[in-house]
């Protein structure tokens, strides 16, 4: 049974107060992470079912989120593929760059998607242990990203060698996508109510190039979940989401960064709009931070809180983040939603 709230974000309808959920959630700022990272590393807790869904409880259990997420990293569909994956000190490493030559040592064979099975029985897992009016999603990376990554062993900065190797996406894309459409099929079989694509590096192309390159793509996996696909980008604009397939209820929702303005965000047409409060202002004193929220917030509700409205971060909680204002957005949120709805009862009544 699917969060109340959740479940009508999915529908487009309009609430005082929104299901809440952050990317991160379940991350390097949180005890309950840390002490379980300092025992297991982070590649077993991503890769045991049982760890995994524990990652996953943690911050539900603390700050009680409306949404979970499954604990794991977009980047083990490279490795799946055959690009070998570790976890340093200063960050994920492939064994080679994507490149003419190298993508001829990727695995196109049949049941690749298969390597990714524990992604699918930690959500199992989750579902099995989370309390019954708690949603669950799954993820994916986005398909830029995971581009940027093979070909640069990153998602940041100017991407040159990846905006330079076009065409080469297109070969990726072949064997890819069905990758990810599997391991998509197999998150939903498993409990997922709907996949996210956390396309971080989405920004870096203009809004034409986005279109043209990565959407037909992106349209080919959501058409086969219709209202099933949400999808995150950062660093984008409206203009990039101007397109049918984010228009036309194919996707189930889309998510924006925090330079996306409230009216902009509200504008969306497609599911649940999730979003777009500046992670790093929860670093602020308390008080500051409660003054910028309750802004947000007043903005949110300028014209009515936006159809299917998520609320959330513009990116994933930072390591360092003081938990006592992860509680405060929570619970701020909350009281502001119950706030209107008293207000609008006292008005009509």
């Amino acid at each position: 049974m699917p969060n109340h709230l959740f479940h009508k974000a999915l529908n487009r309808v309009p609430q005082e107060t929104p299901p809440i959920w952050f990317m991160r959630q379940a991350g390097r700022y949180h005890e309950h992470y840390q002490a379980l990272s300092r025992e297991h590393g982070f590649t077993k807790l991503c890769t045991t079912p049982d760890l995994a869904a524990q990652v996953a409880l943690g911050p539900m259990e603390d700050f009680d989120f409306d949404v979970s997420i499954l604990f794991s990293d977009i980047l083990f569909v490279l490795s799946a593929l055959g690009m070998g994956l570790e976890y340093t000190s200063s960050g994920p490493r492939l064994d080679f760059s994507l490149d003419a030559d190298t993508i001829s040592r990727l695995d196109g064979s049949v049941g690749v998607a298969g390597r990714l099975s524990f992604q699918a029985e930690a959500l199992a897992r989750t579902r099995q242990l989370l309390p019954d009016d708690k949603s669950l999603i799954g993820f994916n990376g986005g398909l830029w990203s995971l581009f940027t990554y093979a070909v640069e062993g990153t998602h940041k900065g100017s991407l040159v060698r990846a905006k330079g190797s076009l065409d080469l996406f297109h070969s990726f894309m072949e064997l890819l996508l069905p990758v990810l459409i599997e391991n998509t099929r197999q998150q939903l079989e498993a409990g997922a109510e709907v996949v996210m694509m956390f396309d971080t590096a989405a920004g870096e192309l203009s809004p034409a190039l986005y279109h043209s390159l990565v959407v037909p793509y992106l349209k080919e996996l959501a058409s086969a979940f219709p209202k099933k696909i949400g999808l995150y980008t950062k660093g984008t604009t409206p203009a990039h989401y101007r397109h049918p397939l984010f228009e036309d209820g194919t996707m189930a929702g889309l998510g924006v960064d925090h330079r996306w303005s409230a009216s902009d965000m509200g504008r969306l047409k497609s599911g649940f709009c999730q979003g777009n409060f500046d992670q790093t202002l929860l670093f602020l004193p308390e008080d500051e931070f409660l003054s910028h929220l309750y802004s947000w917030l007043d903005e949110i509700h300028a014209d009515g809180p936006p159809p299917g409205w998520v609320g959330g971060l513009g990116h994933g909680v930072l390591p360092g983040t003081p938990t006592s204002n992860v509680r405060l957005f929570v619970r701020g949120v909350r009281e502001y939603g119950q706030g209107r709805l008293q207000s609008n009862e006292s008005k009509t009544g």
